[in-house]
């Protein structure tokens, strides 16, 4: 069952890099007490994700933590070195980057995909999130993995 706005977001423990290297954060130390636009995408450096879906945040994170958000978090179902590649390349400045490395974040929300057939295994669903102290406050979801315009930047702001 995917989640839903007013629920709660489930735990889980992600790694992101720090200059000593990667570190596991839960659920609770990335949202609790904190106002935060979460955007996931299905695979880091993949084209729609590269080229479409974070260069909107990139361009919009000024107007966006304008808005009173304290973070902007980008997940995915890769690795933290990945991740941490991706955040590097793409200059995504004072975005933070968390890997979901086994999914298990995805599983939990209901917004897993499988991406078997195209030899991505299991992914995340590509969404935009609106979360308050760890509770959904709107959930943008694409209906196809290839689209980035329900859960990209312009239509996100809409929601704060």
């Amino acid at each position: 069952m995917t989640i839903q706005i007013g629920e709660s977001l489930p735990q889980a423990t992600f790694r992101v890099m720090t200059p000593d290297g990667p570190v596991a954060k839960t659920t609770d130390d990335l949202f609790k007490g904190r106002k935060v636009v979460l955007v996931a995408v299905p695979g880091a450096f993949t084209p729609t994700c590269h080229r479409n879906h974070l260069p909107g945040y990139v361009e919009k994170k000024d107007e966006i933590m304008a808005k009173g958000v304290d973070a902007i978090l980008v997940t995915s179902v890769n690795d933290v070195f990945v991740m941490d590649a991706w955040a590097k390349s793409s200059g995504a400045d004072g975005i933070e980057f968390v890997a979901d490395g086994n999914g298990d974040f995805a599983k939990a929300l209901g917004l897993s995909m499988d991406g078997t057939g195209f030899g991505l295994g299991v992914r995340s669903q590509r969404y935009s999130m609106l979360v308050e102290d760890g509770v959904v406050k709107a959930l943008n979801v694409e209906d196809a993995p290839s689209k980035a315009q329900v859960s990209g930047a312009e239509n996100l702001l809409k929601d704060l």
